[in-house]
Parts: C-alpha cells; sequence; structure tokens
C-alpha cells in the first residue's frame, strides 16, 4: 500500500462572476495562479465559436456525469463512461439505498434527465455540460443528448472508440458519417470525447499503439468535416494516471487536430488518501506546453475517505481554479466499483450530506459558475 500523497496545495483567489464567451476565441487569460503556473497561454481552438463549445473568459464550466442511481453492483446495470462497452446511455440501474430527492423543474420529465434533474437540486444550480455515453456502435443521439440539446446546457457525448486499424482501413466509414450527420442534425454545441482513456492498457486490444490512434483520430475527423460538422469540439482525453508512465502524450494527435485537452482524474484506488492536485500534477505539466483549454472530466472523491471527503473537494476546488482548466465534470457514480463493498472506486456524493454540501459549494463558486446561472440554496 503506498503511503499517503502530501500534495504540496496551492491557494488561489477566487474570480469573480465571469461571462460567457461567444465570440472571437480568445486571448491570454490574464488571472494568476499560484503554485509556479503563472499566467495561462494564448487558448487557440479549431472550433467555430457561437457553434461549437469554446472556453469561458474566464472560469471554469461545470458538468457532471449523473447516471441513473449510484452503483455497478448488479448483473442487470448497464456499464458507463468507464465501464466496459455498453450501448446503453443511462449506464446503472442499481440504486446504493441512499436517499434522493424527487426531481422536479421544467427538464426533470424529459427523457434521461431525471438524474440530471435531482443531482442539479442538491448543487442547487444547473449543470453547464452534462456527459452521456454511447458505444462505438451505437446509434445516437438518444433521449438523453435530445434532452440536453433541447435545454440551456452543453452535451459532452463520450464515444466508445473501435479498433483504430479497422477504422484507418475505412472499415467503419459509413458508420462514422452516419453518427456525424447525426450530431450535426442536433444543432447545438457538443462536446465530443472519442475513445477516452487511450492509453490504458486494458484497452490496447482495440487502440493497437499510440500511431494506430492517431491516424484513427485524423480518420475520424476528416470524416466529420466531409459531412461538414461544425457544431462538434474534439475532446481528446487520456488518464492523469498515463502521465506518469504509459506515456499518455505520444497518444496526442497534434494541436490542429484537438479543440480540449482532457484527464481523467480519479485519485487512485492503491492510495488511502490522495489530493486531486497531485493525481493531476504531471498531467498538468504537460499542458503547459499546449496553448488547449484544459478540461478535467471524471474528477471525483472516494467513499472510503469517509469524513475527508469535504475536505478533498474544498482543496479540489483550490487545484481546478486555474487559468487552463476551462471545464471540469464530477463523476457522481459508484460504478466502477467492483461490489458493494468496495468504497475506493465508489465516487457518488448522494447520500453524503457533507461531501454534497463541499461539492455544491464548488459549483457555486462565480468561477465554476462563468454564465452566471442562478443559485439556490439547494437541497
Amino acid at each position: 500500500m503506498k503511503a499517503r500523497a502530501r500534495a504540496a496545495r496551492t491557494r488561489v483567489p477566487i474570480v469573480g462572476t465571469a461571462l460567457l464567451a461567444i465570440a472571437g476565441l480568445i486571448a491570454t487569460v490574464a488571472a494568476g495562479c499560484g503554485g509556479g503556473a503563472g499566467a495561462a497561454p494564448k487558448i487557440t481552438t479549431t472550433a467555430r465559436a457561437g457553434v461549437a463549445p469554446v472556453p469561458p473568459a474566464q472560469g471554469a464550466y461545470f458538468g457532471a456525469w449523473v447516471p441513473e442511481g449510484t452503483g455497478l453492483h448488479s448483473a442487470s446495470a448497464s456499464p458507463s463512461p468507464s465501464g466496459s462497452p455498453s450501448d446503453s446511455g443511462s449506464p446503472s440501474q442499481s440504486p446504493s439505498g441512499s436517499e434522493s430527492p424527487t426531481p422536479s423543474g421544467k427538464d426533470a420529465g424529459k427523457p434521461g434527465m431525471a438524474p440530471v434533474a435531482g443531482f442539479e437540486q442538491r448543487l442547487g444550480r444547473r449543470l453547464d455540460i452534462v456527459q452521456s455515453y454511447r458505444g462505438w456502435k451505437s446509434d445516437f443521439p438518444g433521449g438523453l443528448e435530445k434532452s440536453v440539446a433541447d435545454g440551456n446546457r452543453y452535451l459532452l457525448l463520450t464515444w466508445d472508440g473501435g479498433d483504430t486499424r479497422e477504422i484507418v482501413q475505412g472499415e467503419h466509414d459509413d458508420l462514422i458519417a452516419k453518427r456525424a450527420r447525426a450530431v450535426k442534425a442536433l444543432g447545438k454545441p457538443v462536446f465530443l470525447r472519442w475513445s477516452r482513456d487511450m492509453d490504458k492498457a486494458t484497452g490496447q486490444k482495440s487502440v493497437h499503439t499510440a500511431a494506430d490512434f492517431v491516424a484513427a483520430w485524423k480518420h475520424l475527423r476528416a470524416i466529420f468535416k466531409r459531412e461538414n460538422v461544425d457544431n462538434v469540439a474534439w475532446v481528446w482525453c487520456p488518464t492523469a494516471r498515463g502521465f506518469s508512465g504509459a506515456n499518455a502524450g505520444s497518444y496526442y494527435p497534434g494541436d490542429d487536430q484537438v479543440d480540449w485537452i482532457c484527464a481523467d482524474a480519479q485519485p487512485g484506488a492503491d492510495y488511502d488518501y490522495r489530493d486531486l492536485s497531485e493525481a493531476v500534477k504531471l498531467f498538468m505539466e504537460w499542458a503547459r506546453g499546449r496553448h488547449k483549454p484544459i478540461m478535467i472530466a471524471e474528477f471525483g472523491v472516494p467513499r472510503s475517505y469517509g469524513p475527508r471527503r469535504a475536505e478533498w473537494l474544498r482543496e479540489a476546488a483550490k487545484t481546478l481554479q486555474d487559468p487552463q482548466v476551462k471545464a471540469v465534470v464530477y463523476f457522481n457514480s459508484d460504478e466502477q466499483a467492483k461490489n458493494a463493498r468496495d468504497r475506493r472506486r465508489s465516487y457518488s456524493v448522494t447520500g453524503d450530506k457533507h461531501a454534497i454540501s463541499a461539492l455544491r459549494e464548488l459549483a457555486t463558486t462565480p468561477y465554476f459558475n462563468p454564465r452566471n446561472l442562478p443559485v439556490t440554496s439547494g437541497g
């Protein structure tokens, strides 16, 4: 068992109410950051402002992955973004027994939106980003994607990867073109996170090599371009852990191919306690060399941290107030847990009033509310 990682904690001033940037794109962000990060670099993107998602001028969008229920402890439950491939857009169906408020509001009755609405009630604000998941051969958009696009939230569509060599050989061109047209038909800005965690050893059977992945990424983008899809921002997202040994950076397709750089950043089940700052440290160092907005996706605090979960979230809020971080997405799920007793891989805050309160503090901080959305007391 590794000893507790003692991260150097950086304190950053809270930025005032931020404004939504939908025009032009983004010069150097002037906010400073402690710990030697300095000002953010000039941020560039291939996405069309006002059509595809672009970063806010200040602060960071706040979003979440909110599956039905909070666990994946029954054989009937469907996997999800970090689970095994599935064609389901609503992965976890096995509740943990924790209380959950009856969702209310105008969006609660829309397809797939009840869990999101309930989570937003607890936070006391609407999400900027709602994540969905689809398997490689899935049809989409489905009910949840259409519901998100119909409202005032950005869709983060996590699309599982296929066999990279088959993709490059053109074996899936018809499927890719069909999905490209479907995303275009949504008519709303979409974050597209294709083949996330490509650096994991568990995926190498289909990913093959870094060079194969890069070639497949470029092939997908070429087909989307051929189909005139301009409402997509391409999110490249390995694991944060991959920068400490798996050479995750070798999977990077290039600045002209990526709009947002991202990392999945759970602290790791092999630690008794580990701050988010330590989990993302090497990824952030790598990202400093890219003029791209950063998304921290699927970050979460394990239930095994017990009464220290709230402390972890408050420290995470400081770490994430970085001028290059432009979106954060909480992983409110226990689906990675091996069984109901596995608390090291359980990240849902449902039923933990102290953790919910701390996450609400994060989500309602002006820095993480750049669109100045209405805030309530939660409940």
